[in-house]
């Protein structure tokens, strides 16, 4: 900092979150206190939307009862300094937070500064005290017309579905739109034909100059229809003289991938290391509060010329000065708005970092995606050989690649969405010396019965790369987006097991053919993005009545003019105008006119007792229906069953939908009770002496599941709740002190409370249960410190850090 004496030595700084506020305020002075307002402190109120909708959309904000002690501690402290500065982020969200603050305090132009970075380090922090700016009311309309218009959507849409399909569901503009695309990839899947075809591979064996043998992997340029043509194909193999045909080699070039943005860290930290969308974003806010990487959120893929600097040296110092190659990307995103560089390590000499084990990961991901980026190109050169017969016109071709100079990828390799496979397992390796016209025997020509690829259901990485290619939500959005719509249930994100799959094999080796049907598992998914009913049905309500508000091209246009209004384009209030008349008046219309859409469907009839079988969602989900409604009393009530995990509204049969009413299935006796398995709110279940227990996830079938297994997860069970129980007592069994996922704790009228690490919960007696319920799980304190003595606290270390300045700037 170049001129100290300019800073008052009465300054408050405030930022969003207690991390951040540490690392700051290592590298301020002792006239500085560093305090973080937790995040937004206002929000729209509840009541009549929050908004005053005849006033021009004015929101109502109102202090959230979680934050009501942070702004009273903050307002205090506001009044006891002469200068405030506000260093939220650098984004539209920051910008909001920054200009709340300043509203709410009731803080003035006079004694307010605002202040920016991308990056927590020294440098950056004192080179932002000593450049402040006002507070940007450009970027603050544009986060208040995205909360205003998400608002408006959300509170009206909700209560039509709430009438029109099932109580309790909600709607959201973006979040409808994610529903849509991955509704829509699974109505492809359904609809999905595969076709068979034989692929054909060859394995040769080349001798060379020397004599010695290596084998050579080849496979055939076409693939046949049928099974004749295979077998036609390998008999006339038999006998054949085999001859390299054609060797061609060709140069490739490889080059790095740019630094990374929100978007691609996302995707690129889900398929490297198995990171959600949202996990990504958590470690990556530790990384940055911390003072390890620039700012997270961002479109940019532009390096600082210090970063390009630090980047140079580092490359020629380990690698040599071959391996660098400086290149200054551009950012492609026409509504780039967030920080003004890409995703980086604030010291690039760091190749890791201390933390957690997700955090060093996370750190060393980007630092070498960074480094990668200022790297050579890789050069390599990629070999291909064609293998003919006499007397068969189809013919065979193999390839290799050979690494001439690994540049890049020295150090990185990036991914993607299909390949599922580690650095390196993309080289193809080397082809044995071969000239054209040379003689090869084969070893084995064989054929294998393939299907054509389904669509790949989506997952976080995929799904958030569909949304930025089409405009939909920006960095800050992708994260809250992807867990919203798996919160609601629309959405949720697992594993299937895969299944059994005949196909036919041959194989043709020493002149004969040899022909079987072999098995192979298929189609197994993996923290794949699946929607459910409820999340299809709602899907085609909006589909059919709000068209508009689900148009992709509707949802990017949107993003559109939020750009134009932070750019002062556009005044935010008469573009939430032009929007919310037209829909205002669908939801009416819609309430009005529509009918109720529960995804009906009538399968047929059950040919025991000729009744209709439908399937529908019900109030507890998807459902059978075996049956009629009547309110006549005399009729027989229809009967009920919920459909189970795989099944579909859309696709199951009238068969599978009859044999859900077996359920629930007595099995039989254990210990002289019945043991009875079924399906219930929370799935498939096995039920013994008043006791459930639930069936393994794709192990167990309840229509399947015969006592001898029902036993073996009872008793499973039994001794999992023994190896859980520690003690109770006779004072009140309620209060139980259990072992849990995360250590031991008590369980107290169906809540929970932690015990003290420091504590052997075998020793605690009733009273000291009571204390810690009492206390919410924390260790009581001798005298619990009042709200007054701590706002003192606060006061005198206020005190005494200007008392501390003062003494230093005497000396």
């Amino acid at each position: 900092m170049a001129k100290k004496s300019s800073i008052s030595e009465e300054n408050l700084v405030i930022v969003e979150s207690p991390a951040k506020a540490k690392t700051i305020e290592k590298f301020l002075g002792n006239n500085f206190l560093v305090k973080s307002s937790y995040g937004h402190i206002r929000d729209l109120a509840k009541k009549d939307f929050g908004i005053d909708i005849a006033n021009n959309y004015l929101p109502n904000y109102v202090v959230s009862d979680d934050k009501k002690e942070v702004v009273r501690e903050l307002k205090k402290l506001a009044k006891s300094v002469k200068t405030v500065w506000l260093a939220s982020d650098e984004d539209r969200e920051g910008e909001a937070i920054a200009w709340h603050l300043y509203d709410e305090l009731g803080l003035t132009p006079e004694n307010t500064k605002r202040i920016v970075f991308h990056e927590i380090t020294k440098s950056a922090i004192l080179n932002a005290v000593e450049n402040p700016r006002d507070i940007n009311i450009d970027l603050v309309n544009a986060q208040q017309a995205r909360r205003v218009l998400d608002r408006l959507v959300g509170f009206e849409l909700s209560p039509v579905l709430w009438k029109k399909v099932k109580p309790s569901l909600s709607a959201g503009r973006v979040q409808s739109v994610t529903v849509r695309l991955i509704v829509e990839r699974e109505r492809e899947i359904f609809a999905f034909n595969p076709k068979s075809s034989y692929r054909v591979t060859a394995v040769f064996n080349v001798t060379n100059a020397d004599g010695r043998v290596s084998e050579m992997k080849a496979e055939l340029s076409k693939r046949f229809a049928t099974l004749e043509e295979t077998e036609v194909f390998l008999n006339k193999c038999k006998g054949a003289q085999f001859k390299v045909s054609d060797i061609t080699k060709k140069p490739l070039k490889k080059t790095p991938a740019a630094p990374f943005t929100t978007s691609t860290l996302q995707q690129e930290a889900s398929r490297k290391l198995g990171f959600s969308v949202g996990q990504t974003m958590s470690v990556a806010q530790k990384l940055y509060e911390a003072g390890k990487i620039t700012y997270m959120r961002t479109d940019s893929v532009n390096l600082a010329d210090t970063a390009l600097k630090m980047a140079s040296e580092q490359i020629t110092g380990v690698m040599g000065e071959e391996y660098l190659k400086i290149r200054k990307y551009q950012t492609k995103s026409k509504g780039a708005q967030e920080a003004h560089e890409a995703i980086r390590p604030t010291e690039l000499n760091k190749p890791t970092v201390s933390g957690s084990q997700q955090e060093q990961k996370l750190y060393e991901l980007i630092w070498k995606r960074t480094i990668a980026s200022q790297m050579s190109d890789a050069r390599l050169e990629k070999t291909t050989v064609q293998i003919k017969a006499d007397g068969v016109s189809e013919h065979f071709v193999a390839s290799g690649e050979v690494i001439q100079f690994d540049g890049f990828l020295k150090v990185y390799l990036q991914s993607s969405e299909h390949d599922g496979e580690t650095e390196g397992e993309e080289d193809a390796g080397l082809l044995p010396p071969m000239n054209v016209g040379d003689q090869l025997m084969y070893e084995m020509i064989e054929a294998r019965e393939r299907w054509s690829q389904k669509p790949a259901r989506y997952s976080e990485a995929a799904l958030v790369k569909k949304l930025e290619d089409l405009g939909i939500g920006r960095p800050s959005t992708y994260a809250p987006t992807i867990s919203t719509v798996q919160n609601r249930g629309y959405v949720v994100k697992e594993e299937r097991e895969g299944k059994e799959r005949a196909y036919r094999y041959l194989a043709l080796k020493n002149d004969e053919i040899f022909s079987e049907q072999k098995t192979e598992i298929t189609g197994a998914e993996r923290n794949k993005l699946f929607p459910t009913d409820v999340g299809m049905v709602v899907n085609d309500f909006l589909m059919r009545y709000f068209p508009n508000i689900v148009s992709y091209d509707f949802t990017a246009k949107v993003e559109m003019q939020f750009d134009e209004i932070s750019l002062g384009k556009i005044v935010w209030n008469e573009s939430i105008d032009e929007f919310y008349k037209s829909f205002h008046q669908q939801v009416e219309e819609t309430l009005e006119t529509s009918e109720r859409n529960t995804g009906e469907r009538h399968l047929g009839e059950d040919p025991k007792t000729g009744k209709p079988v439908i399937v529908k969602i019900g109030r507890y989900g998807p459902m059978a229906q075996l049956g009629e409604s009547s309110e006549d009393e005399e009729v027989e009530k229809p009967k009920f069953a919920s459909l189970q995990r795989g099944q579909h509204l859309e696709t199951i049969t009238l068969e599978e939908a009859i044999r859900l009413f077996d359920l629930p299935r007595d099995l039989g006796l254990y210990e002289d009770k019945k043991v009875v398995v079924g399906i219930g709110r929370f799935g498939p279940y096995v039920r013994h002496d008043g006791k459930f227990v639930s069936l393994k996830k794709g192990v167990d079938d309840p229509l399947e599941i015969e006592l001898d297994r029902a036993i073996v997860l009872i008793e499973e069970k039994r001794k999992a709740d023994k190896e859980k129980f520690i003690k109770s007592f006779d004072e009140d069994p309620e209060v139980q002190i259990l072992n849990g996922r995360w250590g031991p704790y008590i369980s107290y009228q169906k809540k929970n409370y932690k015990i003290p690490k420091d504590t052997d919960p075998t020793k605690l007696s009733f009273d000291d249960c009571q204390k810690l319920i009492k206390n919410g799980g924390k260790k009581p304190v001798k005298k619990a410190a009042t709200k007054k003595t701590a706002t003192k606290k606060t006061a005198t270390k206020v005190a005494a850090k200007k008392t501390s300045a003062k003494k230093s700037t005497k000396k």
